[in-house]
C-alpha cells in the first residue's frame, strides 16, 4: 500500500544555464525559514522570456543540478518541463503539477526581479490566486507594487554571481572555482560547456 505524504514544495524555475552556488544558497535558506519540505528547482527548457542562444541542452543543464543537489534529499531536480510544450509557461507546469500530485501544496520561489514581470505572465492571475509565493529581494528590485496574492518576502542572502558571469569567465579560460560545486565544475569543464 501507498501512502502519499502530505507535503509543501516549493519550486524554483529557471534556465539554470549553469546552476551556481547563488541558487543553492537561496534554496537552502528558503527550505531554512519557510514551511517548505522540499524544493524542486524546475529546470526550463525555454523560457518565452529569454532567448535560447547560448543556452546549454536542457540535459546537460538537468545533470548539472542533479550532481549540483544528490547528496541533500530537500532538494530535487526537475525535468517536468521536458514533457510539456515550449515555450515553458509557468501556469502550464503549475496545472499539470497540481494535477499529477493532488496531495501536495505548491508554492513559487523567485527572485523580485522576476516578481516585477510577473503581471507578463500567462494567466498570471490563475498563478496569484492559486499559489502562495516566496520573493527573495535582489538589488534593483524593490518590491512597490504588490500584486494581489499570497506574497511572502524573504530576505535570503544574496551572493553577486550569475550564470552570465559564469558563462563569461569560462569563455575566457578563467576559473569558476567556489562558483559553483566541484562535481559541477569538473563536469563543465571535462566536457568544455559554454567554450564551443
Amino acid at each position: 500500500m501507498i501512502i502519499n505524504i502530505l507535503m509543501n514544495i516549493g519550486l524554483y524555475f529557471g534556465s539554470f544555464n549553469p546552476i551556481h552556488v547563488g541558487h543553492l544558497i537561496i534554496v537552502n535558506h528558503v527550505l531554512n525559514f519557510t514551511s517548505l519540505n522540499k524544493v524542486w528547482i524546475v529546470i526550463s527548457p525555454q523560457n518565452p522570456f529569454k532567448t535560447s542562444s547560448g543556452l546549454l541542452n536542457e540535459y546537460d543543464r538537468l545533470h548539472l543540478v542533479r550532481l549540483a543537489v544528490e547528496e541533500d534529499t530537500r532538494i530535487k531536480a526537475s525535468d517536468v518541463e521536458f514533457y510539456l510544450p515550449k515555450p515553458s509557461y509557468t501556469i502550464n507546469t503549475l496545472t499539470y503539477l497540481h494535477e499529477k500530485y493532488p496531495e501536495h501544496t505548491f508554492y513559487i520561489v523567485m527572485g523580485s526581479d522576476s516578481y516585477a514581470n510577473l503581471s507578463k505572465w500567462k494567466n498570471y492571475e490563475v498563478i496569484l490566486k492559486n499559489y502562495p509565493i516566496y520573493v527573495y529581494n535582489r538589488p534593483g528590485f524593490e518590491i512597490i507594487d504588490k500584486l494581489p496574492g499570497q506574497l511572502i518576502v524573504l530576505d535570503a542572502p544574496l551572493l553577486q554571481i550569475s550564470a552570465t558571469e559564469i558563462r563569461a569567465f569560462l569563455k575566457a579560460g578563467k576559473s569558476i572555482r567556489y562558483l559553483v560545486p566541484e562535481k559541477v565544475r569538473d563536469e563543465i569543464e571535462q566536457n568544455r560547456y559554454y567554450k564551443k
